[in-house]
């Protein structure tokens, strides 16, 4: 098993990236064992800590799993790991991995239109302003990128509206992976942030307590970058694939 050695300040966090991408792409398979933490540390060219920590936040991600006195074995992250691993699975070796991109599209309109509906069961009377500054400051955004920024912003006032720590977490999972995209997806998912009389439409059927109005609204609000970034993607394949 080769590693390459690491020479900048951040090692564990050099260590976590290394072993997490060979688990991720099955170089490193569930159930085998990991080096103990002298061979790693000798391999990558750091400290046992700088070791230990590292395994702490793989074991942390669901990726190894540590037994006292035992060997540290790699772990099935497709039944055991959370969704914070998205951000690393989107993209590996410097390519994205277009399948995983799909899987966080449906992910991403499932759970928006549900998010929305829960929110306009809980709305509140402060849920009116807040919403619609949020339209506000979306609309008066001309900027690409400035304009997912503000749609963001939107979508983290439905989600407190809406109340629930579980949509929360899988939200920020979501988000997490899709920031360090906002640049390259800035000319397509205008399609999505530029509608801005859709996101008037999914605030009012909120602060109205129209549940399924919030549902459909917020469907077919996602279904607008959905459909952009997939015509992308499949554009994106075809050429890596001309077969």
């Amino acid at each position: 098993m080769m590693f390459e050695p690491i020479a900048r300040k951040s090692a564990s966090g050099e260590v976590f990236d290394q072993i997490s991408a060979r688990v991720l792409g099955g170089e490193l398979a569930s159930g085998a064992d990991l080096p103990s933490e002298r061979r790693l540390a000798e391999a990558f060219g750091v400290s046992r800590p700088a070791v230990r920590e590292a395994i702490q936040k793989l074991a942390q991600a669901g990726l190894v799993e540590v037994r006292q006195g035992d060997a540290t074995s790699v772990r099935d992250f497709r039944r055991q790991a959370g969704p914070e691993l998205l951000s690393q699975l989107l993209v590996r070796d410097g390519r994205p991995d277009w399948t995983v991109a799909r899987s966080v599209l449906e992910a991403r309109r499932l759970i928006g239109a549900q998010v929305a509906r829960l929110a306009a069961a809980r709305a509140t009377a402060e849920t009116t302003p807040v919403l619609l500054s949020a339209v506000d400051s979306l609309a008066d955004a001309a900027d690409p990128v400035d304009m997912q920024v503000a749609a963001l912003a939107f979508w983290e006032h439905v989600v407190d509206t809406a109340d629930s720590i579980a949509f929360r977490l899988v939200f920020n999972s979501l988000r997490n992976a899709y920031e360090p995209t906002m640049k390259a997806v800035a000319a397509v998912m205008v399609a999505e942030v530029g509608s801005t009389d859709r996101y008037r439409e999914l605030a009012d059927a909120i602060t109205s307590h129209d549940e399924d109005a919030a549902e459909g609204a917020a469907a077919a609000l996602l279904d607008l970058g959905s459909a952009a970034l997939s015509a992308v993607i499949d554009q994106l394949q075809r050429q890596e694939d001309p077969a």
